[in-house]
Parts: C-alpha cells; sequence; structure tokens
C-alpha cells in the first residue's frame, strides 16, 4: 500500500509498504530531503531504502521485548512492524508518521501529544488481558523502544511511561529513582522517576520530555550524519558530528552523563539511550536531552556477591570499562562532591520500598558499591590530567543489553 512519510503537516517522501510484513518495498517521489529522519542518505535524489527500513524497524517494538510473542498472539499481528502500521506510526518521541495514501488525515486529529489513545495495546504487552471488546490499535505503545515491559498513560493530561524491571531482581525502575536522586544532587539535567505498582510488579514512571514542538534524536542517528575513519574513536567520531550539526554543550553534557554512569556503573548506555533534542519544526537543536534510561546500573542483574565484588560490569557506549571510559571526563571542576553526602541513607529509604526484590544484604552491596565509586571518581578529579582516548578501548559494537533472554530456563 501507498503512504507518505510525514513530518508533522510537512510531506517528506511517498513509499510503498509491504503491509503483510510491515517492510518499505520502495520509495518513490522525495519531497523535502532536510525533512527526512536524520542520518539517511540521498544520493542524486535517491533515498537510501536500507537505512529508511532501518530506521522504520527501529521505530517499532523490539522483537526480543519481555513478553511480546504472546502479545502478537492476543493482538492478531503477525509482527511488531505491522503493529506499528495500526498507529500510523506515530510516537511520542518524535513527530513523525506515515499518512496513508487518500486518507486525507492530518497531524492536529491522530497526534498523540494532543489527542488521547488507547490503553488496550499497552495493557495487553505488560501481560494484562482485554476481554468482552475490539481492540484499539490507535496507541504509542507501538512505537515504544527497549527490551523491558513498558506502556503509556495519561494521567491529569501529561503523556506518562510505566516501565517494569527484568527478573529475577526487577531493579531497574528502583535504579531509574536512585539515578535520579544522584543526579538532583549534582544538578544534572534529567528526566524524574518514582516506582508505582501493578499486579505486584514495580515499575518505574516519568513524564515524557518531549512536546509537540520538538523531538528526540538519539546519538546513535547523530553519529551517523558522518563517516566514522577507522582513526576516530567513538567518542570523537560523536563530537565531531555534533560540531558540524551545531549542537550545544555536548562536550559538558556528556562529561555529566559519563560521571552520572561511573557512579552507578550503568551497564546499558548504548547510544539510542541518550541524545539530542531538537526543535520539530525549525529542525534547530536545542541542546542535549535530558537523561534517561539508567535503570540497568548497580547490580540489576547480578548476585549480591558480584555488585559487591564489581566483577563483569559491562561499559558503554564509548569504551569497555568504565575506568576508561571516566578519563574522557573534560573537567571535574562542577562536581561537588558535598552535594553526595547522605546519598547512602537515600538510597537505602528508595530499596526499602521494593520488598522482596532488594533484602538488607542486596540494599548493603548498593550503597557499599554507590560509596566506593564515589569516592574512587572523587580521587580521580583530584588529579591534574588531559582527556585519555585510545581507540583500542572502543566498545566493539553498541547495542542494547537484551534482557527478554537473561534468566531464560
Amino acid at each position: 500500500m501507498k503512504y507518505t512519510v510525514m513530518h508533522k503537516n510537512i510531506e517528506v517522501a511517498d513509499i510503498d509498504i509491504d503491509e503483510e510484513v510491515g517492510v518499505i518495498r520502495k520509495v518513490n517521489k522525495l519531497y523535502d530531503k532536510k525533512h527526512l529522519p536524520l542520518g539517511i542518505d540521498v544520493k542524486k535524489g535517491i533515498v537510501d531504502r536500507a537505512a529508511l527500513n532501518e530506521w522504520w524497524k527501529n521505530r517499532s517494538i523490539p522483537d526480543s521485548r519481555s513478553g511480546v510473542k504472546t502479545a502478537l498472539e492476543k493482538l492478531g499481528v503477525p509482527n511488531t512492524q505491522v503493529l506499528l502500521l495500526r498507529c500510523n506510526g506515530l510516537s511520542l518521541s518524535d513527530q513523525y508518521w506515515i499518512r496513508p495514501d487518500g486518507s486525507g488525515a492530518k497531524w492536529k486529529d491522530i497526534n498523540f501529544f494532543e489527542n488521547d489513545f488507547s490503553e488496550d495495546v499497552g495493557h495487553i504487552l505488560v501481560g494484562h488481558d482485554i476481554k468482552g471488546r475490539k481492540i484499539d490499535y490507535s496507541s504509542p505503545d507501538n512505537s515504544s523502544d527497549g527490551f523491558l515491559e513498558k506502556r503509556w498513560i495519561i494521567e491529569n493530561g501529561t503523556r506518562k511511561l510505566l516501565k517494569s524491571g527484568s527478573s529475577p531482581f526487577r531493579q531497574q525502575p528502583f535504579c531509574e529513582v536512585i539515578a535520579s536522586s544522584v543526579m538532583d544532587r549534582l544538578g544534572i539535567p534529567h528526566v524524574k522517576y518514582s516506582i508505582v505498582w501493578d499486579n505486584g510488579k514495580p515499575y518505574s514512571i516519568c513524564d515524557d520530555f518531549i512536546t509537540k514542538e520538538t523531538e528526540l534524536v538519539t546519538a546513535w542517528y547523530v553519529s551517523k550524519t558522518r563517516k566514522q575513519d577507522n582513526s576516530t574513536s567513538a567518542y570523537r567520531h560523536l563530537l565531531n558530528c555534533c560540531d558540524t550539526l551545531g549542537t550545544r554543550n555536548a562536550v559538558h553534557s556528556i562529561d555529566q552523563m559519563l560521571v552520572l554512569d561511573y557512579i552507578i556503573a550503568n551497564e546499558d548506555r548504548h547510544m539510542n539511550n541518550f541524545g539530542f533534542v531538537r526543535d520539530a519544526n525549525t529542525l534547530e537543536w536545542i541542546g542535549f536531552a535530558p537523561i534517561y534510561d539508567s535503570g540497568s546500573s548497580l547490580g540489576y542483574d547480578k548476585l549480591t556477591s558480584q555488585i559487591i565484588s564489581g566483577s563483569n560490569v559491562q561499559c558503554k557506549p564509548f569504551k569497555k570499562t568504565h575506568e576508561e571510559q571516566i578519563k574522557l571526563v573534560s573537567s571535574f571542576d562542577w562536581v561537588n562532591f558535598d552535594a553526595l553526602d547522605g546519598v547512602e541513607d537515600e538510597i537505602r529509604d528508595i530499596l526499602s520500598s521494593a520488598g522482596e526484590y532488594a533484602d538488607e544484604t542486596r540494599t548493603n552491596a548498593i550503597v557499599y558499591t554507590v560509596k566506593k565509586r564515589i569516592g574512587e571518581l572523587e580521587s580521580l578529579a583530584m588529579e591534574k590530567r588531559n582527556i585519555i582516548d585510545n581507540i583500542e578501548d572502543d566498545v566493539a559494537e553498541d547495542i542494547a543489553e537484551n534482557y527478554g533472554m537473561k534468566f531464560d530456563m
């Protein structure tokens, strides 16, 4: 079937989509090159169809999302890309959508920032049943990324995202709140998280930080705007892309992110887990996005003994270890270590609500880890040094963690 890729009210390109599988088979007329999704090449007026398909697939729910196969059966669709078609590709992260040929659909009438949406798909994705009525597929849950169970709701007019944790510890929601606390103390712009419970499961909940006038462009797509040569590190390449695009304060914002990730031992800060915000109308860059998705941290999937030992802690997006990655920080002058005094008590208070998912021994291990890493960071900050960026220490493959496969038996 024929569709037009739209950016709010702007026609971008005509495409053909195979509705049986949800794949873009052909890119027809290009209307507006500058409003194409960032990082998609156009050569001699021809849009890179493979890159556009990758963008479209990345817009859908990952096939390995926890519980997605069962959900798709209940929803009666063969895959997540077909599910994405059911909501015209609409999202609460940006302003792109696809308009069926001849439909006459208008952005103001269907976007999820201004219009209500159904919670049917979201309920099914987190394991609830929808019985006795026809499923309404008009939902931003069709375009939610990540491997963890999540769903969007509207609460007092505000769009909010609920996200679960992975078995057996379900620790990620509590780590999001702990990370929020650390960033509050250090003055790092971030998304604020709190905890809610649903059917005995803890979820983190946060407000959508994107509005109908803005959009999130992840670092992955920013990094696609220039070709990376073999002698340039991942860190330097991203900064080069930022310089070319004219994004603001990238170095300091990345410094803040790396300091946070060191303190909380974040293991999943891949290139789609941070990014930049731009004006969806003018395409002007507003700045670094507030830090979000910090839950895969503090030994979220490890035994208590492993949390204490600090073994097998992964690192992303730039270096293989946090010890190497923290050397990229250009300045620690902004870090007020006194502001972190008492954070241990706050962590204990947050984890006290975790019930069976964080007993006293596990809580003590997490507190010990944070205190230890803050001490290490303070010692490093006192050293006079230059940025150390050796390409051989770069992350080999920057992909998101697959929580759905972690504890399968």
